[in-house]
């Protein structure tokens, strides 16, 4: 099926800036980034976000942006796809050490249709969507487990049996990018810097048992502080290689590992904020933000560049403390609220789970220190992006994207692109709004909030945004009509196999 998909598509003319060439693309995605963390979301962020702040009086603020899963892995398969991730056989939750491959073989993927097109790729941080770990002599992970999730107690045992001096299978290179650097997941083995399919180092020591994260093999020496610093030296210096080729387009993927835990923070950073360790780690993400806006101003490329600002999903609003902290604390000591004005965390079916702050920056084309309240789903970067760069995608590519390329160009429209937008919390629990009205399919708020609902609770949560954007008035048994709409609105979507054409 693979081929048959690259065979069909057909790249054409941009629809917008003909005569222009294609825009390189950087996309940075933030990791457990709510969206009152940067200032330009939250006058009363206790952050300083200079840079981000800078993309967002030079572009574009989407202030109705949403991630398609409120926890990681889910996220990162509907950008890359342009397909929400409980589709796959990953109905709940994330991907865990040495878990194999979300991503089909035969899906197209982001990168491989703009690769088609010309573009160099490059990933560079967090991949978090599993890999194919050679083990024994010739055998791989797939080989001897066909599972989507390893249980608990056999990972231990994976561990044991990975061969390091064999690339690995299934990572970003197998799925459209030229290049790859990073450690996949802070928190989780290998604590190794993975270049490419192979380690840089071989992890041959253990986690030190006082170091933050799951225990498992780890390269000698490994600093947990380290990794965001060089991630933001490692995406510049890509940029600054790109002086070989200037004619020839890019796309740039930048998943930070920051700031999810561990909340690590650079020395130098420290004290930056008047948030604790979280906020002086969110200035850190700012920072390696202005590393890679000042590679693109230093090689001149900025001006052709398309740049985009995101969030995987909300915060759980750690302070820190040891890396971590409890859940809510940044806000009870510091009183920043990083999810500020929406109600949740980080894996809630609330807006403070997957609501995010988004920017967008291409001078002369972006329109500048402009916002929108379009509705957007973070798999919508495929279509959007497809048609900003002139390729069509194929009928059986990108099932839940919708083109909102003119949203991004300034474009305004009486009506909402999307007219509807399906949440997902991290325990699996579905939301859907359409207009003013959401509709949770439960009584919880299935994440991270510690919530107990009445004993005479509905079955259900429906609020509207309009009346009550904080979400705290459920009227779900007064509108019967109305969840009965959506209901069967969001049933015929999950039964339809996508959501661009679900009537």
């Amino acid at each position: 099926m693979r081929s048959l998909i690259l065979i069909m598509v057909a790249c054409t003319a941009p629809l917008v800036a003909q005569t222009a060439p294609p825009p390189n693309i950087v996309l940075i995605l933030a990791d457990d980034l709510g969206y009152g963390d940067p200032g330009c979301f939250n006058d009363a962020s206790k952050i300083p976000t200079p840079h981000i702040d800078r993309l967002a009086a030079e572009g574009l603020r989407l202030t109705d942006a949403h991630s398609p899963s409120s926890v990681c892995t889910p996220t990162r398969y509907g950008i890359l796809t342009g397909r929400y991730a409980w589709r796959t056989k990953l109905k709940r939750g994330v991907l865990w050490p040495w878990d194999p491959p979300l991503l089909e073989h035969d899906r197209l993927t982001l990168p491989e249709l703009l690769r088609d097109k010309g573009y160099r790729t490059a990933c560079i941080g967090k991949w978090h969507l599993g890999w194919d770990w050679p083990i024994d002599q010739d055998a791989h992970i797939t080989d001897v487990f066909k599972g989507h999730t390893i249980p608990a107690k056999r990972r231990a045992g994976f561990a044991k049996r990975i061969d390091w001096s064999r690339p690995t299978r299934g990572g970003p290179l197998a799925h459209g990018f030229d290049h790859y650097f990073g450690d996949d997941v802070p928190n989780f083995p290998p604590y190794a810097f993975i270049q490419d399919d192979r380690v840089t180092a071989k992890p041959t020591a253990s986690k030190p048992k006082g170091m933050f994260g799951h225990a498992g093999p780890a390269t000698p020496g490994w600093d947990l502080s380290v990794v965001l610093p060089t991630l933001a030296q490692r995406a510049a210096s890509w940029i600054d290689s790109l002086g070989d080729e200037p004619t020839k387009p890019f796309f740039l993927y930048v998943p930070l590992t920051a700031p999810h835990t561990p909340i690590a923070t650079s020395p130098h950073m420290r004290g930056k904020s008047k948030a604790g360790d979280y906020g002086d780690f969110v200035h850190e993400v700012d920072w390696t933000v202005g590393q890679i806006l000042a590679a693109l101003d230093r090689t001149q490329l900025a001006e052709n560049t398309l740049v985009l600002f995101t969030s995987d999903n909300g915060s759980p609003q750690r302070d820190g403390t040891g890396m971590s902290g409890p859940v809510g604390s940044v806000k009870r000591r510091f009183g920043h609220d990083p999810s500020r004005p929406w109600r949740g965390l980080k894996s809630d079916a609330w807006e403070g789970g997957h609501r995010v702050p988004f920017v967008a920056r291409w001078p002369g084309h972006v329109p500048a220190g402009r916002s929108s309240a379009q509705p957007w789903v973070h798999t919508d970067l495929y279509r959007s992006l497809a048609t900003l760069t002139g390729c069509t995608v194929p009928p059986a590519a990108a099932e839940d994207s919708f083109d909102l390329s003119a949203v991004l160009l300034g474009g305004a429209t009486e009506e909402p692109v999307r007219d509807h937008l399906v949440h997902h919390s991290g325990n699996g629990l579905f939301a859907i709004r359409q207009g003013s009205w959401k509709l949770i399919l439960g009584k919880r708020s299935g994440g991270f909030t510690k919530y107990k609902p009445p004993a005479d609770a509905p079955a259900g949560q429906l609020f509207d945004l309009d009346a009550d954007p904080a979400e705290s008035a459920n009227v779900y048994v007064e509108n019967p009509d109305v969840v009965k709409r959506l209901s069967a609105r969001l049933d015929r979507i999950r039964r339809s196999g996508r959501s661009t054409d679900d009537s």
